[in-house]
């Protein structure tokens, strides 16, 4: 009966236009659980979570990275960024080297450890990536990049576009 309820209450936000997309949201909530999921359990393996994920991601992505551009693509304190870059180095997935103009600049890059486990964790998803374009039909990599680009903030889709972009 529970069971029943339930759907009919999903059913009910469906139809309503006016009230919340519950039927959205959660998807977006399982997605990402899965998507992250076979990450998590590499990741797990050398001690590090999702924060470490996302550093070596857009430092393997965007070679001789600044510090403060990467406080800004995650938008994290650099209190926070500390803790996981030091583990990343510490580790010898990162190097930080002294800009070349500047001294204070540190400028970020994977060493060939990190870019083997970065490529690793972005093959994983790739594959999940693949597996649901094909289920989804023609057209739907246009369309995922169509949406996931209007759910980023109207004043951020520039940036985030060159970002993409560039370490394309």
């Amino acid at each position: 009966m529970a069971d029943v309820i339930a759907r009919s209450q999903a059913q009910a936000f469906r139809a309503d236009p006016a009230g919340p997309r519950y039927d959205l949201i959660e998807l977006l909530f399982f997605a990402y659980r899965d998507f992250v999921q076979e990450a998590d359990a590499v990741l797990e393996r050398y001690g590090f979570g999702r924060a470490h994920h996302r550093v070596l991601h857009f430092v393997s992505r965007n070679p001789g990275l600044k510090v403060a551009e990467l406080l800004t693509i995650l938008k994290i304190t650099k209190q926070s960024l500390g803790r996981v870059l030091r583990d990343l180095v510490e580790q010898g997935f990162v190097e930080a080297n002294e800009g070349e103009h500047d001294r204070r600049q540190r400028l970020l890059r994977v060493t060939p450890r990190g870019e083997k486990l970065a490529l690793e964790l972005a093959t994983l998803q790739t594959k999940r990536i693949e597996t649901a374009l094909a289920g989804a039909g023609p057209g739907a990599h246009d369309a995922a990049v169509k949406f996931l680009t209007a759910m980023i903030n109207g004043e951020e889709r520039d940036a985030v576009a060159r970002l993409v972009a560039n370490a394309s």
